[in-house]
């Protein structure tokens, strides 16, 4: 019976996720697309999501002692109700502002929303580590490899999601029926989530949230360097390259190149999300040790693909637009299907390393170095497309998954 409520939990705690990362990822297209559209330029792009990442350190490292000091319930309603608020106001924003402020209104709600996305996540993945059986470790791998991989899959329908809202509806109405469709969800969590999620301890300090553990603060290092070196291509660079190539400025070139964004970076997110959830079936005896050392291994050939889709990015930059659009497109689907199993793998070690006590805290110790390794690449994205192009790009993300080897080294050795 308590194994039926346990799953029960877990499936709800899914759905809701799910429809955040719906939103989440439809948003990002729409904030992204619409001020394109307005003229902003690759920097600029970026400094609008620099403080949606920049909130999540803060929410991640406060997030985790939330979660234990008023529960995880708690802590999941509170996300779902900032993105509404976050869509509802950038819904109202004003058009007769200036540039300088529309941007400036734009980034106060991306901050609302990157403190939504952070409380929602490190609640989603600490239910994980506290309801999954005991001493079963394959079925904790198993569990949040799933709910890792299909949140992804979900935020690449969400990109396709807001391309095909601002072509159709525009900016403001977008926002509005994504308000609604998350508004709905929260309801209905209120109405079904199971009671049996920990309530808060009033005895946890904000202190607490710094790990003692070793293992968890080099693999904290190593996923702040490779979410970094995804985000120096996958935040602005790659949106600009496509719009660059296939689009004259014209509306329907517009729309052509947003739809080509949309239905790349959907499908991309989306086998990077299942490959991510069929992970655990590529590995075998399933223990710390086993999987610390597929870690360094998967990461070593990151790399090097990543160097190579680099050089041949440089190669075929002077070539015609189709050679160069398909030469980046087959590469960046290799890259993500090796981040994926890196990324699972991660996922997977940082619950194994906790306790269900400390879990909590320890994943948003963990997602706050994410983060804090998502605003680094968000900056490196705008920066380097700017300052060189896409293949700037590539060679920024193959150096830091390079300094992501060093502490996933260190790692290994600690067994």
């Amino acid at each position: 019976m308590q194994n039926n409520n346990n799953i029960n939990s877990f499936a709800t705690v899914t759905a809701s996720y799910w429809a955040f990362m719906l939103t989440d990822g439809a948003l990002r297209m729409l904030v992204l697309l619409h001020f394109h559209e307005l003229g902003v330029s690759a920097i600029q792009l970026a400094y609008i999501f620099l403080i949606y990442e920049f909130m999540g350190i803060i929410t991640n490292f406060s997030g985790g002692f939330l979660a234990k000091r008023f529960g995880l319930a708690s802590t999941l309603y509170l996300g779902l109700i900032l993105q509404i608020s976050a869509l509802t106001l950038l819904a109202l924003l004003p058009t007769n502002l200036s540039l300088f402020s529309m941007l400036s209104y734009a980034i106060f709600t991306q901050a609302i929303s990157g403190i939504a996305k952070d409380l929602t996540k490190t609640s989603a993945k600490a239910c994980v580590k506290i309801l999954s059986p005991k001493n079963k470790d394959d079925q904790l791998f198993k569990w949040i490899a799933k709910l890792t991989g299909s949140k992804n899959a979900i935020k690449g329908f969400g990109f396709f999601l807001g391309c095909a809202l601002i072509s159709n509806v525009g900016f403001s109405a977008g926002l509005v029926i994504l308000g609604g469709l998350l508004l709905i969800i929260l309801l209905l969590l209120v109405m079904f989530l199971p009671l049996n999620l920990p309530a808060g301890t009033k005895s946890v300090k904000i202190n607490d949230v710094i790990s003692s553990d070793r293992r968890v603060k080099l693999l904290a290092l190593a996923r702040s360097l490779l979410f970094g070196a995804r985000d120096t291509w996958f935040v602005v660079g790659i949106p600009l390259f496509f719009i660059g190539i296939l689009s004259n400025g014209s509306n329907v070139d517009n729309k052509y190149a947003f739809f080509f964004i949309g239905s790349f970076m959907a499908v991309w997110t989306i086998f990077y999300g299942l490959v991510q959830a069929w992970a655990p079936s590529f590995f075998k005896n399933i223990s710390e040790k086993n999987l610390v050392q597929y870690s360094v291994y998967w990461l070593f050939v990151l790399i090097l693909s990543t160097v190579l889709l680099a050089i041949t990015s440089l190669i075929v930059s002077s070539a015609s637009s189709p050679t160069s659009i398909y030469v980046i497109v087959i590469g960046l689907f290799i890259f993500g299907g090796i981040f994926a199993v890196n990324s699972s793998l991660h996922s997977f070690l940082i619950l194994y390393f906790t306790s269900p006590e400390r879990a909590p805290l320890d994943v948003g110790f963990y997602y706050m170095s994410n983060a804090a390794g998502r605003l680094v690449g968000t900056f490196l994205s705008g920066a380097s497309y700017q300052l060189g192009g896409f293949t700037l790009c590539l060679f920024l993300s193959a150096f830091l998954l390079i300094f992501s080897f060093f502490p996933t080294v260190l790692l290994n050795k600690n067994n």
